[in-house]
């Protein structure tokens, strides 16, 4: 079972921002050749738009490996294969491995080869290719899937993420279990959790082993667990484990309560040595999620992310330090925003990190002295990042583009990827126009106002409303293959977007202000913003307007339909709640029930009042319901709840099925499908003014 134990929690106090100049105001990575707009954007477009993202720095810091993920539209699934930049320029190249599938790519230490994963063989596993990418030679030969890796500064050795059960005394012993288990019918379990997001879980656990590697660079010798033994997790990630720079420590992040692990986010951060022995817990005081550990570049200091409260969705995340062994730890930021993605900075002097603020997602410095929080970008969302030899490389992407990488030395940021160049230079997007209002509490809540691609001056466009979901996940300006405000955009609508109490970016009494109201302070923020933007826009014909939203943002769809049903001509719920309390007790998060406080059947007078199901019997508005049968976040049943309620009231209604969809839809072509079932649906019932 791989399941990620560190809450990304979003952060701190008093926020400080140095005046330093930034590196972009970036609103959109460059196409390679400009051409004028003449569309707006396609469900194909989108679908088949080549994904960027994982930069890579080498050693010398002279080359960036990164990763691209194409679409195989007759196979219905994306194929990963990763590129070749180099940083004084040209032109990036695809490797030649790239066409057995390729993804998570890291540089041996010594720059000469790159490590990768890959299933060409069967199952996935590590592989090695030399800098040139022309031959792949398979590095690791598990009986079973390696979910991750990192490789050791001496370079002798790497260290894997591999599941396995607790008990068995070596590999074999797992394969052998696993084998066995196949061949039933019947699977038991003595406690929670059962699934996991979209599957069933096999009772492993994902511990870390240690490969040696021969003078070839491939595996030789048998795998060694360094939590032998031990029922805990840690997932595959990036920021998880990190391996000191003398190559003797390895710290991860974990959760190791046993039975009681699902009802808590109580995570520590673990050392132990990478010759063996006992790990040792270096935060066991703090009973929130800790988790994210990376030594400094000169091995002398520990820093990791940490957030204060147990069970607080939302919880901000501080950065701590402390020295290598964990000892002498402090609190190094005060700072209004939740940290995620914590790294060193080449130089040792400072950190980075990524946060949401007021509805982007930026990347930002952290002083490791004094906890001074420097901004590193301005618009956009940056995704992922790293700094080696000086070099920064990292992923950005905004409303009007998709992801392309960019790099800085010492002068500004350049960008050397320009996948899309010749689709995106045909499009006509939109950007997003931000607004605020006065919300719950007289509070300032921000949105977004989108004009549809080739609006005319004088003219009224009718219009969808997009909620998001989380409800701690806000709309950042990205570039989303989910729900893309310009997939509406391009089929004539104007787009209102809010970023209700909840949402993380406006500090933590904003996150916190959702905590026991999931059904009323958002309702009334989205209340106020819907009026808001029809004030300021009178090209939006409000009139002819439906309101959208998956998963919470489904749940408040079914909420609406209830309580503010009124200026709807339709509503469409993904993946949307109508029961809050049989999915608190039947979803794969046993601790989101803190969301409203604790268990149901203690709280039954906060459930009832903030519960969909309490208000259906006021529901008028004609539904889309889409769900998916492996969605085990919001399991099917509340979408075919939804459908049954407004099909017993004769309300009209849609349900659309997605047999082999989890709580999203991924497969290309299943995904226009879904899509277009939306645009059909909300254009029925918009099209005509009467």
């Amino acid at each position: 079972m791989t399941r990620s134990r560190w809450m990304a929690a979003a952060a701190f106090g008093a926020l400080v921002l140095s005046a330093a100049p930034t590196l972009a105001q970036q609103a959109a990575p460059v196409p390679a050749e400009a051409a004028p707009a003449t569309r707006g954007l396609s469900l194909r477009d989108l679908a088949m738009m080549e994904r960027v993202g994982e930069p890579r720095v080498s050693p010398d810091g002279r080359q960036i490996v990164y990763a691209v993920r194409t679409t195989d539209w007759d196979g219905n699934k994306g194929v990963n294969g990763l590129w070749l930049a180099d940083v004084a320029g040209g032109e990036p190249r695809k490797l030649a491995i790239s066409e057995g599938g390729a993804s998570g790519a890291r540089w041996a230490p010594d720059g000469g080869a790159i490590y990768f994963l890959s299933s060409r063989g069967g199952s996935n596993q590590v592989w090695r290719t030399d800098a040139a990418g022309m031959a792949a030679a398979q590095v690791t030969t598990l009986p079973f899937d390696v979910s991750g890796f990192r490789i050791a500064p001496d370079g002798k050795s790497l260290v894997l993420a591999v599941s396995v059960f607790v008990d068995c005394a070596d590999l074999a012993c797992t394969k052998t279990r696993l084998d066995a288990r196949g061949k039933s019918t019947v699977q038991s379990y003595d406690r929670l959790p059962l699934r996991d997001f979209d599957h069933w879980v096999d009772t492993r656990r994902t511990h870390l082993f240690v490969q040696p590697l021969n003078g070839s660079g491939l595996g030789g010798g048998e795998p060694r667990d360094l939590m032998a033994g031990l029922d805990a997790d840690v997932s595959a990630g990036d920021s998880s484990f990190d391996i000191s720079p003398d190559g003797r420590t390895l710290v991860y992040g974990t959760q190791t309560q046993g039975a009681g692990e699902p009802f808590t986010s109580n995570s520590d951060v673990f050392r132990v040595a990478l010759d063996g022995g006992t790990p040792v817990n270096l935060t066991e005081a703090n009973k929130g999620p800790d988790g994210n550990p990376v030594f400094s570049p000169n091995g002398r200091q520990l820093a990791w992310l940490s957030a204060p409260r147990e069970n607080v969705g939302g919880d901000q995340a501080a950065v701590w330090l402390a020295n290598a062994d964990g000892s002498g730890a402090r609190k190094l930021t005060n700072w209004d925003r939740g940290a995620g993605g914590l790294q060193w900075r080449t130089d040792g002097r400072s950190l980075l990190v990524s946060a949401a603020d007021e509805g982007q997602n930026r990347l930002f410095a952290v002083d490791a002295r004094s906890g001074r929080v420097t901004p590193l970008t301005e618009t956009g969302t940056v995704g992922a990042y790293e700094e080696t030899a000086g070099v920064l490389a990292y992923a950005f992407e905004s409303f009007v583009a998709p992801t392309q990488i960019f790099i800085q030395t010492r002068g500004e940021p350049r960008q050397i990827s320009h996948q899309n160049a010749e689709v995106l230079a045909q499009l006509d997007l939109p950007k997003g126009q931000a607004f605020t209002f006065a919300g719950w509490n007289d509070e300032t809540v921000q949105g977004w106002v989108f004009k549809p691609a080739g609006a005319v001056e004088g003219r009224r466009y009718p219009a969808v409303y997009l909620i998001h979901g989380g409800p701690k996940s806000p709309w950042t300006e990205n570039w989303s293959y989910r729900w893309n405000p310009q997939v509406y955009t391009a089929a004539g609508y104007a787009v209102v977007m809010i970023n209700f109490h909840g949402s993380p970016g406006y500090g933590q009494a904003f996150t916190d202000a959702i905590n026991d109201h999931w059904g009323d302070r958002p309702l009334e923020d989205l209340e106020k913003g819907w009026t808001a933007a029809l004030a300021n826009n009178p090209w939006i014909d409000g009139d002819r307007a439906c309101a959208l939203g998956a998963s919470y943002g489904g749940y408040m769809v079914n909420m609406i339909a209830g309580k503010w049903n009124g200026p709807w001509r339709c509503l469409v719920n993904h993946a949307g709640v109508f029961d809050v309390p049989q999915l608190m007790n039947a979803m794969d998060i046993g601790n989101f029930i803190w969301e409203f406080g604790g268990p149901s059947w203690e709280r039954k007078a906060v459930y009832d009042a903030f519960n969909p199901e309490t208000y259906a019997g006021d529901w008028k508005k004609p539904m889309l319901v889409l769900h998916g049968s492996k969605d085990f976040r919001v399991p099917m049943e509340q979408g075919l709840a939804t459908f049954s309620a407004l099909q017993r009231q004769g309300v009209p209604s849609r349900f659309v099925h997605v047999p082999d969809e989890n709580h999203w839809v991924l497969k290309p072509r299943t995904w226009v499908e879904w899509q277009q079932e939306i645009l059909d649906w909300v254009g029925r019932y918009t099209a005509s003014a009467s």
